[in-house]
């Protein structure tokens, strides 16, 4: 019996390091970059902390990197701007 367990338990831990190596290396893949994240949390705005949160990282850098792309307003930011244009030239 102890020398099952003398095999049993060495393999055991192999098959496991080889897991968690497959695991981190999904997780390296997928990693943020930390400038991009602090780039991220100094100009988020309302819809994109809320993908944060509801998404994940992901999601909210996703939404982040299209407005920064677009250079363009997302379509409620442009129709709030618009109303306020109204109200300030009433």
């Amino acid at each position: 019996m102890t020398a099952w367990l003398s095999v049993l338990v060495p393999l055991l831990v192999m098959f496991f390091a080889l897991g968690m190596e497959r695991v981190e290396a999904r997780m390296r893949e997928s990693a943020v970059r930390q400038d991009e994240l602090d780039d991220f949390l100094e100009r988020a705005r309302a819809d994109e902390v809320k993908a944060l949160f509801r998404s994940g990282t992901g999601r909210a850098l996703e939404l982040f990197r299209l407005r920064n792309r677009d250079g363009r307003q997302p379509r409620a930011e442009r129709r709030a701007t618009a109303e306020r244009r109204q109200r300030v030239a009433s």
